[in-house]
C-alpha cells in the first residue's frame, strides 16, 4: 500500500508520488517582464491588506512576465500577471519588508498548483496574451473565457544603462514575495490553515528599458466571470492617480520555493 515518505514533498494527488525535499533547490527561467506601478487611494487599497501588515505606500505593482526555457517544466513556458503592494510585516519573530501579493493570474495549471499549495501565492487562471511587439510599442491583455478585463500598453523610450541599470539589478537580485496560505475547513466555516509565507525570489536583469505605460481595467459581471468578477472589480475600483514606473526587463528569474517559510 502507498505510504508517505518523510523526506519527500508532495502535491495532490499524493498517492502517485512526490519528490525528495531539497531545501537548496532553486529553479530558473528566462524572463521578459513589463512592470508598471501606479499610485492609488490608500484607504481603498488598505481594504485588501491584512491587518498584520503595514502598507508602506499607496502603490499597486502590476507585472506581466513571460517565462521561457523553464527547467522544472522541461523547457516549457507560461505567462503571468502579478498584482502586489509594498508592505512591512512586524510579527512576534519576523520583521521584514516585501511585496504582498494581492492576486496572480497565470495561463498554465502546473505553476498555479505548486504556487498555491507550497507557498501560498494566490494564483488563479486567466488567458494572458504574449506581448505584441511593434517597436517601440508593446501590448498585452488578460481575459477569462473571452471577456477581457485588463489591457497593458507600453511605449519604449530609453535604454537604462550605467548607475541606473546597476540600481535596478541590485533591487531585483532578491525580492521578498509574501503570500497568504489559506486552506478552508472541510464542512465548517473558518480556516484549517492560515499563515503568511515568505517566498524568496530574484531576477538577474540583463537589460532594462524605461518608457511610458498605461493600463485599463474593465469591470466584469458574474455572467462573464462567475468566480473572479469581484476580484477584477475590486482592483478596477482603485483609482490610477499616477503611473509611477514603467519598465521593460529582460533577464533570468530564480525561484526558491523550497526556501519559502512561514513568517510569524
Amino acid at each position: 500500500m502507498f505510504q508517505v515518505q518523510d523526506d519527500f514533498t508532495y502535491l495532490m494527488p499524493v498517492h502517485f508520488g512526490g519528490g525528495r525535499f531539497d531545501p537548496d533547490k532553486v529553479v530558473s527561467q528566462k524572463t521578459t517582464t513589463l512592470a508598471m506601478s501606479f499610485e492609488t487611494d490608500r484607504k481603498l487599497l488598505e481594504q485588501y491588506i491584512p491587518a498584520e501588515f503595514e502598507l508602506l505606500s499607496p502603490e499597486v505593482q502590476v507585472i506581466f512576465s513571460k517565462f521561457t526555457e523553464i527547467d522544472w517544466m522541461q523547457g516549457g513556458q507560461y505567462n503571468l500577471v502579478n498584482i502586489a503592494s509594498p508592505v512591512r510585516f512586524s510579527g512576534r519573530k519576523d520583521e521584514l519588508e516585501g511585496s504582498y501579493t494581492l492576486v496572480v493570474w497565470e495561463n498554465k495549471t502546473a505553476p498555479i498548483l505548486g504556487g498555491r499549495e507550497q507557498t501560498g501565492i494566490p494564483k488563479i487562471y486567466a488567458d494572458i496574451e504574449d506581448l505584441h511587439i511593434l517597436k517601440p510599442h508593446y501590448m498585452t491583455n488578460v481575459s477569462y473565457e473571452g471577456s477581457t478585463f485588463l489591457n497593458l500598453d507600453f511605449e519604449a523610450e530609453e535604454e537604462i544603462t550605467g548607475a541606473g541599470l546597476d540600481a535596478i539589478r541590485s533591487g531585483f537580485s532578491s525580492v521578498n514575495t509574501i503570500g497568504w496560505r489559506y486552506i478552508p475547513k472541510v464542512g465548517a466555516p473558518g480556516a484549517e490553515l492560515s499563515q503568511f509565507v515568505l517566498y524568496p525570489q530574484g531576477m538577474k536583469v540583463e537589460r532594462a528599458v524605461a518608457g511610458t505605460g498605461s493600463l485599463k481595467w474593465t469591470t466584469l459581471t458574474p455572467m462573464q466571470n462567475p468566480v473572479q468578477y469581484y476580484i477584477v472589480n475590486s482592483l478596477a475600483a482603485l483609482p490610477v492617480k499616477k503611473i509611477s514606473q514603467s519598465v521593460l526587463f529582460e533577464g533570468e528569474t530564480f525561484l526558491h520555493a523550497m526556501g519559502a517559510r512561514v513568517i510569524e
